[in-house]
């Protein structure tokens, strides 16, 4: 499909954010009634055609991806940086669950949804007695790394080693465990959280959340489960994923300034926030400004 350029008048966005792909929702979803969303500022249209989705911008046709049961599209225009969607080989394997726990409306910048999902030292307090509780504050130092990807214009950013006791990890977990992560940040708007599985010691459960960002300081969050589990339901497992995401909702809508900042003197980082001071530097190297300050 051929790439027009835009025609509307919104903000202007820089290309390497422009190129990005996006979730826009569960394609499951659209019925008769179109869906009407904002993406960078602009208005965007979903339709049925036929047994085909059409993604509008004004007169634009956007190109449209239905991966991990989600629906992606890009406003990227001639010469942008070529971008890709996020891989996620485990999406792939036969005995995973994929669960698409909805679509949730936050009044905060896509980034801050991001570095907050990176961010474990404020488990004990937000999601006490799920992801953490008192007196098992501190956390571990970690390693983090930059890995790059084929095809991809940008480097990814890995958070490994990373470990932190939760009483109950994830739904299937029947106690308290010292669990593993590792956090990739595979684009600006778009980050994984790889974890122990219970009852699966060799393998992990994957969580990903992907991000809708609307205007810098309004998003959607669409958070993508595939998961090791074969005895909770669907329901259960959505409301679980729900509980925390809108436990940390709360938390990100009271964030200021909303846009996030990537000066290094605008707030004085901890040993704990490894990830998100190399997330910020990550951005700032890319260019990318939407959602940001500084």
């Amino acid at each position: 499909m051929s790439i027009q350029p835009l025609t509307d008048e919104a903000e202007p966005v820089e290309p390497q954010t422009r190129a990005q792909w996006y979730p826009l929702g569960a394609p499951d979803a659209l019925g008769l009634a179109p869906l009407r969303t904002l993406l960078l500022g602009r208005d965007i249209v979903c339709a049925r055609d036929g047994d085909d989705i059409r993604v509008l911008n004004g007169n634009r046709v956007l190109p449209a991806v239905v991966r991990y049961g989600t629906l992606w599209t890009t406003l990227a225009e001639p010469g942008d940086p070529e971008m890709v969607l996020p891989e996620v080989p485990e999406a792939d394997e036969a005995d995973r669950r994929l669960v698409g726990c909805g679509a949730i409306a936050v009044a905060s910048s896509g980034l801050r949804l991001v570095e907050n999902f990176l961010d474990m030292a404020h488990f004990p307090f937000v999601h006490t007695g799920i992801l953490g509780a008192e007196p098992h504050t501190e956390v571990a130092r970690y390693e983090i790394e930059l890995r790059e990807t084929p095809g991809a214009a940008m480097s990814e950013v890995w958070a490994t080693h990373c470990r932190f006791f939760q009483p109950q990890a994830a739904l299937a977990a029947s106690g308290g465990i010292l669990t593993d992560y590792t956090y990739r940040v595979a684009a600006p708007f778009a980050t994984l959280l790889y974890k122990t599985s219970p009852g699966q010691d060799s393998r992990q459960d994957v969580i990903a959340l992907f991000i809708q960002p609307m205007t810098p300081t309004t998003a959607r969050a669409h958070p993508v489960m595939f998961l090791l589990d074969d005895t909770s339901t669907t329901e259960a497992l959505v409301e679980f994923q729900q509980t925390i995401f809108l436990q940390d909702r709360i938390i990100l809508e009271n964030q200021r300034p909303a846009l996030l900042p990537l000066d290094a003197s605008t707030e004085i980082p901890t040993l704990a926030d490894r990830a998100s001071v190399a997330y910020r530097r990550w951005l700032k190297a890319n260019g990318v400004r939407y959602g940001a300050l500084n």
